[in-house]
């Protein structure tokens, strides 16, 4: 399968970008970075500066039928950055448009929630997200990984870098019941 992984160029919480991409490459994967400018994003340690990655596309060179899943990694700047940036929103609500299985971790909602793809959903995020979550029409659960298939698509989220283990497990395998070869 071939993965996006959503980034802006600053705030990305490196982690919660790494983790899931070894995850997918462990697991036989294509992922792919994706970002709003090409170069290289900087990824963060919490509120200090870490790596830095290189885009493998931007935004206006990304179509969401080359992908079969999108990965929406956090940090506080990252997924604000995405929210306020029209062709990251239109970006992630495609895959939900297409039944293309969607995952995100920490803050990364706020993407989905500019995006309006959580009405009816169940997902968990960082606690202050929750009110925002309910407020856009969906339901927040504190659990370690929600997995919803209420929707269009599967939606797979979580709450924070301790959560990873399972974030990474669970959207694996629902990438996996999602794949081209189901019909999706």
């Amino acid at each position: 399968m071939q993965i996006a992984f959503l980034a802006a160029p600053d705030g990305v919480e490196q982690v919660e970008l790494t983790e899931p991409w070894q995850a997918a490459l462990d697991h036989g994967d294509k992922p792919r970075l994706v970002s709003t400018r090409s170069g290289r994003i900087q990824a963060f340690n919490h509120l200090d500066r870490a790596d830095t990655f290189p885009v493998d596309l931007t935004l206006d060179e990304a179509r969401i039928e080359d992908f079969d899943g999108l990965v929406l990694p956090g940090g506080v700047a990252n997924p604000d950055a995405l929210r306020m940036d029209r062709k990251a929103v239109e970006f992630v609500k495609g895959f939900f448009d297409a039944g293309k299985p969607v995952a995100a971790i920490c803050h990364a909602p706020w993407t989905l929630i500019e995006a309006d793809v959580v009405r009816g959903r169940t997902l968990t995020s960082w606690p202050s997200l929750q009110t925002d979550v309910r407020n856009a029409g969906g339901t927040w659960v504190d659990q370690q990984v929600m997995l919803c298939t209420g929707g269009p698509n599967t939606l797979v989220t979580s709450r924070k870098p301790d959560d990873l283990k399972a974030f990474c497990t669970a959207f694996i395998d629902a990438f996996g019941k999602a794949s081209p070869a189901d019909g999706n």
